[in-house]
């Protein structure tokens, strides 16, 4: 049987350094020790929170030197969910280097990217939702393989990588648009595809957002488009309604909850994935879990805790089905 949930994004070991403005080497109280990192990974978990690991899964190609502290951890959401393919050459690395309040990010080795077929011959084959990450072009390249698979029909969730939003990139965007189901870049990343001038505002989220329906998102121009817009919520817009916002769980009102927003984006479309087979495929629907996904990301750094309570899964020990049913009220008091 495939599995639900499967994404393209890589595991990375991500790597720090924090620097003052003049580029000097700093101490923080930040962790400097590796972290499990990746945009797959934490979609993986994203979607996790919600389902049960036989129904969520990645690719994760593993090196001689993958730490085994971190093999151990992620082992705890469920070992059926992690395919490890080893690699002679290494585990993907990269530097996310803080200076000042920039943060660059730079791969130290080379990366072993994934693409649809790599998922044939694995449980991951022909999954009912299919995430990746990437730039327009290899978007297209992407699609055009699973178009070539037999029997492969998934929804398609497009994370458009942010150093590719930008207004040259709008052309390559447009012509993959019609094989996507759901796209959904944050509001800046939105905003720099679009030519929009920043900071975003809610009216030029919705504007924005329904520019991406008229390019023609989804094969007869069905598909939904959902702007993550961090503390404002997720704009969704979907052909013949207005754009509907799901609120933020956690907002600037709570900021002692707001930790690192670290993958926060990448877990959201896990869970709107896990959202979409829970209610029957209605994409409104669908996000407020990806909502409530994201609230557990950001609380700390580095990924969230599972523990089992009375039968129970929580979640930093928390029940996501508490927090689904707060932000639904909180949504009808609004």
């Amino acid at each position: 049987m495939s599995c639900h949930f499967a994404t393209l994004g890589m595991f990375i070991i991500d790597e720090f350094s924090f620097l003052d403005d003049a580029g000097n080497p700093i101490t923080t109280t930040k962790p400097m020790v590796p972290q499990i990192g990746g945009g797959g990974t934490y979609a993986s978990i994203g979607a996790r929170i919600w389902l049960s690991a036989s129904q969520v899964g990645m690719i994760i190609d593993r090196g001689s030197d993958f730490p085994s502290s971190m093999e151990r951890k992620l082992a705890e959401f469920g070992q059926e969910m992690w395919c490890y393919r080893d690699q002679p050459s290494g585990t993907t690395r990269a530097l996310n280097t803080y200076r000042g309040d920039h943060r660059s990010f730079d791969y130290i080795t080379p990366r072993i990217r994934l693409t649809p077929r790599d998922l044939q011959g694995t449980r991951l084959e022909n999954p009912t939702t299919l995430h990746f990450i990437c730039s327009p072009t290899r978007a297209s390249a992407i699609m055009s393989e699973v178009q070539h698979l037999p029997g492969w029909h998934p929804t398609v969730i497009y994370e458009p990588i942010p150093d590719r939003c930008v207004p040259e990139e709008l052309d390559a965007l447009v012509q993959v648009l019609p094989q996507i189901n759901i796209l959904s870049p944050n509001a800046e990343e939105a905003h720099g595809l679009l030519s929009f001038p920043l900071p975003p505002t809610k009216k030029s989220i919705e504007q924005a957002a329904l520019k991406f329906l008229e390019l023609g998102v989804g094969t007869d121009g069905t598909g939904s488009v959902i702007i993550r817009s961090g503390g404002m919520g997720a704009c969704v817009a979907q052909n013949g309604q207005p754009t509907r916002w799901v609120p933020a769980f956690w907002t600037s009102k709570n900021e002692d909850k707001i930790v690192d927003v670290t993958g926060a984006g990448n877990s959201f479309l896990g869970g709107l994935a896990a959202g979409l087979l829970l209610e029957d495929g209605d994409v409104y629907k669908g996000t407020f879990h990806a909502s409530v996904t994201a609230s557990f990301i950001i609380e700390q750094e580095g990924l969230p805790t599972i523990s089992l309570a009375n039968g129970s899964t929580l979640w930093n020990g928390d029940s996501p089905q508490r927090r689904l049913n707060e932000l639904k009220k909180r949504r009808v008091e609004d």
